[in-house]
């Protein structure tokens, strides 16, 4: 049956006939409605056991009714969003919902998370659409929740048993004014990013995983590389590589994989990937998997496709190494957190000042109001916080972000870069055109750093090795 085909077909009720009966749906026969509801063997009636992660979520929403008390607070998991027509994109339940239930790829679409305050605290409901008994049309006319047309949907108290969380039917959840809302309440908004910034040790696992099988997917491409270099479009290769190791081993990727190669590795954030792969450019790839928990990993390698670094392609190389390994030195407890972009720029603005292609000196250009000069070969950020969301606590406050201090359980990436545009006159014409970046994910811990993806290959040395044994 094709996707096309879902649609063909409605139950066969007086407000539905007229529709049904109209462009390519139709009415089901009377001897189909009949009989598609009996045959149908008992459902299994165990429980499954509560995940792993029940008694971490526990402690989240804990937190979270301790810091509004008297506040009904509302968390929705979100809905589908269409892509055409009737097609959708994949399902992904909002972040902050994930993180206070553990329900991660699994979560139904539409179900809400509801504190309502008591005396002492709030009692909290999931409230999720239940499957469908056979017997009603949703079962098999509703192309949206109907099980013939997604699969089963679980019970509410398979759900309640499983994320250790009560549960209800969506039908009885009712909204009310003085709701506070994610998304809609700045507030509320602000705490539940806020929370994210201190992983858990469940996070921290999760994310480790998420880290091993994106190193995976970047063996993948290095051992493809002579296939992705024969394929026209061989940046669309690279993305389908990693795509299957990202489905594979977890639920997808975390966000668009970035595949530029030669001059579209000077672009930010090129997702268009249809270039080809050509031997003698440099090839960027910027990628992550995310695990089923919907923790994800963002690494950036870039790979001489030839296999080996020209001198010019070396030499830009290893500043960006030099400046990775100043940021990482520069990150400790109690450090702000712009002092790791700020150990970083430092040396972006030395090479750049001794190649030539400042109008100023590099101490010039680390000005604070009249400098800047460097960044036109760096423009973006050298760090972000990791986990749950490639850019994790997007809406947390300044002062606890970008001037907040460094503490152990943080995830962070690491990814200082140097972009020369392809048409750039302020640059030699032998650096014109060469994009490197190259992205670690670091944990935070008491005693300092850890580089979580310290095992994919990084410095020049080690990726000329590592493309060597992919080829062999």
């Amino acid at each position: 049956m094709t996707t096309d085909d879902r649609d063909t077909i409605a139950p066969e009720t007086t407000e539905t006939t007229a529709a049904a009966t109209t462009n390519r749906k139709q009415p089901f026969p009377a001897g189909f409605l009949d009989s598609i509801s009996t045959g149908w063997a008992e459902r299994p009636a165990s429980l499954p056991a509560q995940r792993a992660e029940a008694a971490y979520t526990a402690a989240r929403r804990a937190r979270v009714s301790a810091a509004f008390p008297g506040a009904r607070l509302v968390i929705p998991a979100g809905s589908y969003k269409q892509r055409s027509n009737d097609t959708d994109y994949p399902f992904r339940a909002h972040s902050a919902f994930c993180h206070l239930t553990g329900w991660g790829a699994d979560a139904v679409p539409d179900s809400v998370l509801v504190f309502e305050p008591t005396g002492d605290g709030h009692d909290v409901t999931l409230y999720l659409r239940e499957r469908a008994d056979r017997t009603t049309t949703e079962f098999y006319a509703d192309a949206t929740i109907g099980e013939f047309w997604i699969g089963p949907r679980p019970a509410l108290d398979a759900v309640a048993a499983d994320l250790g969380i009560p549960t209800a039917h969506i039908d009885t959840f009712e909204s009310t004014e003085k709701d506070l809302m994610v998304d809609v309440d700045d507030e509320l908004t602000r705490f539940v990013s806020e929370m994210r910034l201190v992983k858990d040790p469940y996070e921290i696992a999760q994310m480790r995983l998420a880290v091993q099988a994106t190193g995976r997917g970047f063996d993948d491409i290095v051992a493809e590389l002579p296939r992705i270099v024969d394929t026209p479009r061989g940046e669309r290769a690279i993305e389908g590589v990693f795509h299957l190791r990202a489905r594979t081993d977890g639920n997808g990727e975390g966000y668009d994989t970035i595949a530029a190669s030669g001059p579209h590795a000077c672009y930010l954030h090129w997702t268009r990937n249809d270039g080809a792969v050509v031997p003698g450019d440099l090839v960027l790839i910027d990628a992550g998997v995310e695990v089923d928990s919907l923790y994800t990993a963002d690494i950036t390698r870039t790979l001489p496709v030839s296999g080996t670094f020209s001198a010019v392609q070396r030499r830009i190389y290893d500043a960006v190494v030099d400046a990775a390994d100043a940021a990482f030195a520069a990150a400790r407890p109690g450090v702000k957190f712009r002092a790791v972009h700020e150990a970083a720029m430092a040396v972006i603005a030395a090479r750049t000042a001794e190649w030539g292609l400042l109008p100023v000196s590099a101490e010039e250009a680390l000005h604070a109001d009249r400098g800047g000069q460097h960044r036109r070969y760096m423009v973006h950020g050298t760090s972000h916080h990791l986990g749950i969301d490639v850019h994790d606590c997007a809406q947390a406050r300044r002062e606890m972000y970008y001037d907040g201090e460094l503490e152990p359980g943080m995830v962070f990436t690491i990814e200082p870069g140097l972009y020369f545009q392809i048409d750039d006159l302020t640059v030699p014409e032998e650096f014109r055109g060469i994009g490197v970046r190259i992205e670690d994910d670091i944990l935070m811990t008491a005693d300092g750093p850890v580089n979580l993806s310290a095992d994919i290959p990084r410095t020049a040395d080690e990726i000329e090795a590592w493309i060597a044994r992919g080829r062999s």
